[in-house]
């Protein structure tokens, strides 16, 4: 277990900010960026990554996009192609799923 900067695991600024406010409770990225049972803060609130799995993009769901502060799907694929210059959503690329929680 390691403690990270929040900023590693939750890159924006308004995914931190939903997360203190419990609308943001996972994150998928291109890579590993934490293991389960590391910790990270924001403005003192102190969270837990409580699971780390490998996924495709062609698994999520609106839940999924929920839980990282979007409507729908459909809203978290144009996030992604405005926020990753040359992103193409590909159902088969990997991701990596990282849930936290409040400790």
């Amino acid at each position: 277990m390691s403690e990270l900067e929040s900023e590693e695991l939750l890159p924006s600024e308004r995914m931190r900010s939903q997360a203190l406010e419990g609308d943001v409770t996972q994150i998928h990225r291109g890579h590993r960026y934490a293991d389960e049972g590391d910790t990270f803060a924001i403005d003192g609130t102190a969270f837990e990554v409580t699971d780390v799995t490998e996924r495709r993009l062609g698994d999520l769901t609106d839940e999924d996009a929920q839980a990282e502060g979007m409507d729908d799907l459909e809203g978290y694929r144009r996030m992604l192609e405005r926020a990753h210059e040359n992103f193409e959503w590909d159902d088969d690329s990997e991701v990596v799923r990282h849930r936290f929680e409040p400790r």
